[in-house]
């Protein structure tokens, strides 16, 4: 009788936390306003991460570290301009590549920055944190059994590429910048999954990840930096012979952790993530996923490691001063290899994401853009250049009633926008 309540319990938990937003709070109506194409003239394989350094409007796309797979990599850049529409249209070769810390201790991998965080006591607007995805092979990171870290070459699954090539595992750190961008420095992780964690032959045939935690968005709210992320480890540990699919889904999808903001610079092991009472799990951890935003078993819903999908990934989040809420938009795979032809939108009122359980009150997700035949990746708003959002200084990170959707056709190799989002309350 207690697992039949336990089970019930669990498949009601999206729909009674769906039911609380509702009750308290009109779900905002928007419209896609189609326009010419925005074209992106650089690398872009991530959440685009923004901000104001003074005056300039700033972004920091591309790639940079130890690839086996892909080859290694010095495309992680910046672009400036005197709005956001400058800095998105700038040629390519107007890009600069800021000096970049070196494979070694430390940092393993290949990096994308997908968040910076401004420090708010530099005035100046110097100080920055950018919030990277790292991604790392048994290659560049072998399994260390004093340390627990890294990862076991032995039925290991395989990786996007059609080539006979090994499955990433990702995970999440901190870097710092104090002059705006030009010179950054590795502070640590923020979050990691380990080798017991991992998903592999024969169950993992997805060629997406071995495991791991990445794609995130991080947003401040009071001391604290708030991340949301892909989860798409095994919520316990893997054993071939007792692979459960239905607990894999359950631990998977987009979640949320925590850390304060005085502990950047000196990330490592101060994180806690969300296990489903409040942020408790350690930074290497099994969390539990915002319920809300998971897909339903019934409904197509399954784990990283499927063949078919069924799950959101690719979190973007938002604080839009219009509507006074949060904004998240999302990606959706339904098939190996990361397929996915839809964009999704969720919402939530809760300004103070650290009260309570506000940081799991998002609203079940809407369909935003559909591109039937297409792979749709990192969608992302990013302000325009109006009077309004340059003297309000907005960001990807902080938006009004109108702004610039953007998103990458994967298939096509191409981030560009082809529409402005406009909201009503």
């Amino acid at each position: 009788m207690k697992s039949k309540f336990f089970l019930v319990a669990f498949l009601l938990a999206p729909l009674m936390i769906a039911a609380q937003v509702s009750q308290n709070f009109k779900v905002p109506s928007f419209r896609l306003i189609q326009t010419d194409t925005f074209r992106f003239n650089n690398f872009v394989d991530c959440n685009m991460a923004a901000a104001w350094v003074g005056d300039t409007f700033r972004i920091f796309p591309g790639k940079y570290g130890e690839d086996p797979v892909w080859g290694d990599a010095r495309d992680l850049k910046f672009s400036s301009g005197r709005n956001a529409d400058e800095a998105f249209s700038n040629p390519a070769s107007a890009y600069i590549a800021p000096s970049m810390p070196a494979n070694g201790p430390g940092l393993h991998g290949a990096v994308w920055f997908e968040t910076v965080y401004q420090d708010v006591n530099d005035k100046s607007g110097r100080t920055l944190y950018a919030v990277y995805h790292n991604e790392n092979y048994p290659e560049t990171l072998p399994y260390n059994q004093a340390t627990g870290e890294g990862y076991i070459d032995k039925d290991w699954p395989l990786g996007l590429t059609e080539r006979i090539t090994p499955a990433a595992v990702c995970r999440i750190g901190i870097m710092k910048s104090v002059n705006g961008g030009w010179n950054w420095e590795n502070k640590g992780l923020f979050l990691e999954d380990k080798q017991p964690r991992m998903i592999l032959k024969p169950h993992n045939t997805s060629k997406t990840f071995a495991g791991g935690v990445g794609d995130p968005s991080a947003v401040a709210v009071g001391e604290y930096l708030y991340l949301f992320y892909g989860e798409y480890g095994y919520p316990g540990v893997y054993y071939r012979e007792t692979y459960d699919a239905e607990k894999e889904w359950s631990g998977q999808c987009i979640s949320v952790a925590r850390i304060r903001i005085s502990d950047l610079d000196a990330p490592q092991g101060k994180a806690r993530r969300w296990d489903g009472t409040g942020f408790n799990t350690p930074w290497d951890g099994i969390g539990k996923p915002i319920a809300s935003l998971q897909i339903p078993r019934s409904s197509g819903g399954g784990g990283a490691s499927s063949p078919d999908g069924g799950f959101h990934w690719g979190p973007s989040v938002s604080w839009n001063t219009y509507l006074n809420c949060w904004v998240m938009l999302m990606g959706k795979v339904e098939g190996r290899s990361w397929v996915g032809d839809e964009l999704y939108i969720s919402f939530n009122p809760h300004a103070d994401l650290g009260k309570e359980n506000n940081s799991q009150y998002w609203t079940t997700p809407q369909l935003l853009v559909a591109k039937p035949g297409h792979v749709m990746w990192y969608p992302s708003l990013q302000p325009m250049n109006t009077q309004e959002d340059i003297d309000a200084k907005r960001t990807c990170l902080r938006l009004g009633q109108r702004a610039r959707l953007f998103f990458k056709y994967s298939d096509l190799g191409k981030y560009c926008s082809e529409y402005i989002i406009e909201f009503n309350r």
